[in-house]
């Protein structure tokens, strides 16, 4: 029975086909807390997605970011929201790089090579297209990659503004070298995002001794001028003390003279005033007529001066308005053109629109003519097909789970069998492993025991393996070719008997190591005696069999 939805105001909501009923409050909890849930997971995505850029640091998001040919949007402050499986993002740190330049051997404007070592100060750019760049170029790059780029930059720069110097206007003009570098290098570590931040030229030496002559010659000259001002300032001394005796002795006769002419010189001096008194009038006479034509030339020449800017300015202004008239029309005649495209593009846009209209509206009439002959055939000719197929799908489905049911049943006793077999092989090991550490433990007093009993442990197979080697071989006899001399040129003994005696030398350790693991050797290789001492196989008495 399905479910019978009621009015809300009915006491019973829902009535199921067991008879349950749910009460409205509680369905209208249900639904409140699946909305909350809603709520809460798409605020979660929403805060993780939401990224933050910190004051050191560049936010790069890439992906789709808008625009055909956009790589990159990037931040500096201020944070975004990354859109999940479309973007993503990273940091471009913004702490500047310390490179050093070891510049050696750079070639001047005269020929001659200087070593200019100097420290340069880098870091990423805040400029928005310089932020680009560095994204571009720079994003998950380490910060030894990035310095290293950036040195060959420098590098090559520096040497480039070097040849274009002579040594006097490095060593001289300081200035002008460090503008020139930083024109350059700027310029160049700009294209990979990076601005210049400073530069430090520490030392300019060159390999053929020219600064080092220069700033000699330089220190002689100053010695020079420096003896040459000391006599010049004793010279000065002797003078000026010269200069006063005789002032002192001329002050003294003036003195004397002046008594002499007072009288004379009151009487003159009386006569002299009276005299300036009427030439001081009649010269302020002139002076008042010559200082009111220069105020009136001043004045008048002030007016010209005044109107000359006047029209100057004026022609300015007028220039300018005309200039800005010009060019407001060209900018009138741009949006004008501009809008005629976007009316011809829209128009253009309305009319293929129209047309795609027409033609779904065409393609819709046909296929619903197709739906209704298919289904008109389908009444009369493929139900009874249909219903045999889906007899065939029905009983060839049963059949298949059939077969799946055998063929799990089957999958699972294998498995079976398989997990037993390992828990056995498990068991076996752990057994193996506790004797192995018992016998580690019971050799602790001597731990050389505990490899030779492994070895003979697995003796018995070893010598199993190597007779399945030789077991199928038929060796009628062994031909041993030696040069028959009972010893060498040089005193040693020949093949053969090295042979015997290496084999001899072995046997105390072969027949140790076969009565420790219970093996009969052959007789043909002997028995040690019963009085020989075990602890002592160096020697041991050997009987022939």
């Amino acid at each position: 029975m399905n479910n019978v939805l009621f009015p809300i105001d009915h006491p019973v909501i829902l009535a199921s086909a067991g008879g349950a009923q749910l009460p409205q409050p509680l369905l209208w909890l249900f639904v409140g807390g699946a909305a909350l849930l809603i709520f809460i997971f798409v605020f979660a995505i929403a805060v993780k997605q939401y990224k933050r850029c910190p004051s050191n640091k560049i936010l790069v998001v890439y992906g789709r970011v808008g625009g055909p040919n956009a790589a990159a949007k990037c931040m500096h402050g201020g944070g975004t929201f990354v859109i999940p499986l479309v973007q993503d993002y990273s940091y471009l740190g913004l702490e500047p790089l310390v490179i050093d330049i070891p510049l050696e051997g750079a070639l001047s404007l005269n020929n001659i090579r200087v070593n200019v070592p100097s420290t340069f100060t880098v870091g990423v750019s805040t400029n928005p297209v310089m932020m680009n760049n560095a994204a571009e170029r720079l994003l998950n790059l380490s910060v030894n990659s990035i310095r290293e780029q950036a040195q060959d930059i420098i590098l090559g720069q520096l040497r480039l503004v070097i040849a274009t110097l002579s040594i006097e206007e490095i060593n001289k003009d300081r200035e002008k070298f460090m503008n020139l570098i930083n024109e350059n290098v700027a310029q160049e570590i700009n294209k990979i995002g990076l601005d210049l931040i400073n530069v430090n030229v520490r030392d300019i030496t060159d390999e053929s001794g020219y600064i080092a002559a220069i700033g000699q010659r330089a220190a002689a000259e100053a010695i020079n001028q420096a003896k040459v001002d000391v006599a010049q300032q004793n010279r000065h001394g002797a003078t000026g003390q010269a200069t006063a005796e005789r002032e002192q002795t001329v002050s003294v006769s003036l003195e004397r003279a002046a008594a002499a002419e007072g009288e004379k010189n009151a009487e003159q001096k009386r006569r002299v005033a009276v005299a300036a008194l009427e030439a001081d009038a009649i010269r302020g006479e002139v002076e008042s007529k010559r200082n009111l034509e220069i105020v009136t030339a001043e004045r008048l020449a002030e007016t010209i001066a005044a109107q000359k800017t006047a029209e100057q300015r004026q022609r300015i202004e007028v220039a300018n308005a005309e200039a800005q008239a010009v060019e407001g029309e060209n900018t009138s005649s741009a949006l004008v053109a501009e809008s005629n495209a976007k009316l011809a593009e829209i128009r253009a846009e309305a009319s293929r629109r129209a047309d795609v209209a027409s033609a779904k509206s065409q393609e819709a009439i046909l296929i619903a003519e197709r739906e209704q002959e298919l289904a008109s055939l389908s009444k009369s000719e493929l139900a009874p097909q249909e219903i045999e197929k889906k007899r065939i799908e029905i009983a060839a489905d049963a059949e298949a789970a059939r077969l799946r049911l055998i063929a799990g049943g089957e999958a699972d006793a294998i498995l079976a069998k398989y997990t037993a077999e390992a828990a056995g092989v498990q068991k076996v090991l752990e057994a193996k492993a506790e004797g192995y550490n018992q016998l580690v433990k019971a050799c602790a007093e001597n731990p050389e025991i505990a490899p030779t009993l492994l070895i003979i442990e697995q003796l018995p197979q070893l010598v199993a393996e190597q007779v399945k080697a030789i077991k199928d071989l038929k060796i009628d006899k062994i031909t041993v070719w030696d040069s028959g001399a009972g010893s060498g040129s040089n005193g040693t003994q020949g093949a053969t008997a090295n042979f015997l005696s290496g084999l001899i030398g072995s046997l105390p350790q072969i027949h140790e190591l076969a009565e420790q693991a219970g093996i009969d050797l052959p007789q043909a290789l002997g028995k040690l005696k019963d009085s020989q001492p075990k602890a002592n196989p160096i020697a041991p008495v050997v009987e022939e069999g």
